[in-house]
C-alpha cells in the first residue's frame, strides 16, 4: 500500500486515465481529491467508487485552466487534508486540425486545458510540497510529447510544451524533495478515443482497428495500464526517478 495515509489530486480525474488513476491510489490506501469540469462526469465517478467499495475521495468541479478555480482547489484541499503529496496533471483536450485549418478559438481552448493547466495546477500545490519538504508530480503528456503525428498541431505543441515544463520543473526542484515526471501514452482506450473516432469520422471499432495496426504491441491500451505508470511515478518506487517522460505506448515511439 504504498500510499497510505497519502492525499492525491487528479485532475480530469472523473473519466479514462483520470479515473483510472483514482481507482489505483484508493486501491493503495490514498485519500483522493477528483477535480473535473464535467458535473455529470463527476456523479458518474462517485456512482463507480462507491459501488467498488471506496470511500476516501471527492470530487470538486473545477476548470484547471482558471487562476481561481486551481487556487481555491489547492487551498481547500489543504485545509481539510494538512497537506497534498500527489498531484496528476491529467486534464486534456483534443481538437483535429493542420495549422491552417485550426481556429484561433481552438488554438487557445487547448493551450489553456493541456498546457497552462499543468502550469496552473503545480503553481498553487508546489508551496505546500515544498513546505512540506516532499512530493511527487505526474503530468499526463501524452506520445505527442515524444513523436509528432498528422492532424494534431495544436494537440502535439501542447504536449510537447507539456514534455520540456516536465523536465525544467524536475532540474528546479531536484534538491528539495519534489520530484516530477511524465507518461507518455499512445492511444489508450477511453471516452476520449470514442470522441477521436468520430472527429476522424469513423466507427470506433473502424478506428480502434486502425489504431491496433498502428501500435507494435499489436492494440491500444487500457486505462488501468496507464494508471499504473502513473502510480509508480508517483511512488517512492520511484525515488530516484526525476524529469522522466515515460512512454507507456506499446512500442509506438520505438518506430
Amino acid at each position: 500500500m504504498r500510499f497510505t495515509d497519502r492525499v492525491a489530486i487528479v485532475t480530469g480525474g472523473a473519466s479514462g486515465i483520470g479515473l483510472a488513476t483514482v481507482r489505483r491510489f484508493l486501491e493503495e490506501e490514498a485519500t483522493v481529491i477528483i477535480a473535473d469540469l464535467s458535473p455529470d462526469g463527476c456523479v458518474h465517478a462517485v456512482d463507480e467508487l462507491h459501488g467498488a467499495g471506496f470511500e476516501r475521495f471527492e470530487t470538486v468541479l473545477a476548470d484547471v485552466s482558471r487562476t481561481d478555480d486551481v487556487r481555491d482547489l489547492a487551498e481547500n484541499a489543504f485545509k481539510r487534508h494538512g497537506k497534498i503529496d500527489v498531484l496528476f496533471n491529467n486534464a486534456g483536450f483534443f481538437e483535429p486540425g493542420e495549422v491552417h485549418e485550426v481556429s484561433e478559438d481552438d488554438w487557445e481552448r487547448t493551450m489553456a486545458v493541456n498546457l497552462r493547466s499543468v502550469f496552473l495546477c503545480s503553481k498553487y500545490v508546489l508551496p505546500h510540497m515544498l513546505a512540506a519538504g516532499r512530493g511527487a508530480i505526474v503530468n499526463n503528456a501524452s506520445v505527442a510529447a515524444l513523436v509528432g503525428d498528422t492532424g494534431s498541431a495544436a494537440y502535439c505543441a501542447t504536449k510537447g510544451g507539456v514534455g520540456l515544463l516536465t523536465k525544467a520543473m524536475a532540474l528546479d526542484y531536484a534538491t528539495r524533495g519534489i520530484r516530477v515526471n511524465a507518461i507518455c501514452c499512445a492511444e489508450i482506450d477511453t471516452p476520449l478515443f470514442e470522441r477521436e473516432a468520430e472527429q476522424w469520422g469513423m466507427s470506433v471499432d473502424e478506428f480502434r482497428e486502425v489504431l491496433n495496426e498502428q501500435h507494435p504491441i499489436g492494440r491500444i491500451g487500457r486505462p488501468e495500464e496507464a494508471a499504473a505508470a502513473v502510480a509508480f511515478l508517483a511512488s517512492d518506487d520511484a525515488s530516484f526517478i526525476t524529469g522522466t517522460l515515460l512512454p507507456v505506448d506499446g512500442g509506438y515511439s520505438a518506430k
